[in-house]
């Protein structure tokens, strides 16, 4: 089948090799012009440099060359995804299924990213495609795995049967709330167990908090009607333990960055990809105060992010909460 992705980054990129690999035409929408240009005067991303793109995919910023397609996938980061859709809209084939590859909440709105697609595209079948992935390692074919979720099981299985390859390996779920918020909050605690390497506060450290992050994802993911397995999942505890464990996580990178004592201003400013854990941090917090969910992990790096609160009395603070039963 012919597929089309929204979104020429380094997700999106390694997924138009993944599909390419799969079988599959891909039509590789750019949102800059530039961005089409190096594709196809090089043969390789700017964003994943090295990897040539096999003859099958062809880069483009025609939005009508892109939709027309079997499956869409949008990779756009979180905040643009509802611009996206708007622009792809008048666009789309009837009964081509959406795939969410992106990873947030949407600032202002609180809104999860199909309840987005669900607005702007009405009548569209969408799925959501996440997991512990980093983008250079399934564009060079190292083995990887992630999870296809959509309301329709059917949907799920086929869509997953049909992306996947031998070293990418995609199970299918009928619970994409609960993946949506795996993929996203995870992103804000790997944050937390970036400045935990920062500051040098240790592996024990780092375990506790994923630990205790993981519990906060299952409390908010449990308040949204999601499943608790899901979150024992690739989608929960494998993407959390990949994104809290590694530099090439660019959410945990900048954890590490404020706690070595960086300012976010200076960090954000000599960086052209985008941390959505960033973004995601005061949605999250939203979120959960509106469902009434404690989140101190999730609270606490909001603060240090966008209320000015001090690091060093944050994770003090954190470490004298009052003890309770896990």
């Amino acid at each position: 089948m012919r597929v089309g992705i929204a979104g020429a980054g380094a997700w999106g990129t390694a997924l138009a090799h993944a599909a390419c690999r799969a079988g599959h035409e891909v039509g590789l929408w750019a949102h800059r012009r530039e961005t089409a240009e190096a594709i196809a005067r090089t043969g390789e991303s700017p964003y994943l440099p090295g990897i040539k793109f096999p003859a099958a995919v062809a880069a483009t910023t025609d939005i009508a060359e892109t939709a027309a397609c079997d499956l869409l996938l949008l990779v756009t980061p979180a905040q643009h995804l509802r611009a996206t859709c708007a622009a792809f809209a008048p666009h789309w084939r009837p009964g081509t299924p959406a795939v969410i590859c992106a990873k947030g909440i949407e600032q202002g709105s609180g809104e999860l990213l199909g309840d987005i697609v669900a607005a702007t595209l009405p009548g569209v079948p969408w799925l959501v495609l996440s997991g512990p992935t980093f983008a250079r390692e399934v564009a060079e074919e190292r083995p990887s795995a992630a999870t296809v979720a959509a309301h329709d099981a059917t949907l799920a299985a086929d869509v997953a049967a049909g992306l996947a390859t031998r070293r990418f390996r995609l199970y299918s779920s009928t619970d994409p709330v609960g993946v949506q918020i795996g993929g996203a909050v995870k992103n804000v605690v790997a944050i937390a167990a970036g400045v935990v390497e920062g500051r040098k506060l240790g592996d024990n450290a780092r375990a506790a908090l994923i630990t205790r992050g993981l519990a906060e994802i299952g409390r908010l993911a449990a308040a949204l009607g999601a499943e608790p397995r899901t979150l024992m999942g690739l989608a929960g505890l494998g993407d959390l333990t990949l994104t809290c464990s590694a530099m090439q996580s660019r959410n945990f990178s900048l954890g590490a960055a404020l706690g070595a004592g960086r300012g976010l201003d200076e960090i954000l400013g000599e960086r052209t990809s985008v941390a959505e854990g960033v973004w995601t941090a005061r949605s999250v917090a939203t979120l959960a105060r509106s469902r009434g969910v404690d989140m101190p992990i999730c609270f606490a790096v909001e603060a240090v992010l966008h209320g000015g609160a001090d690091l060093g009395a944050t994770i003090e603070a954190l470490l004298a909460r009052p003890y309770v039963a896990e």
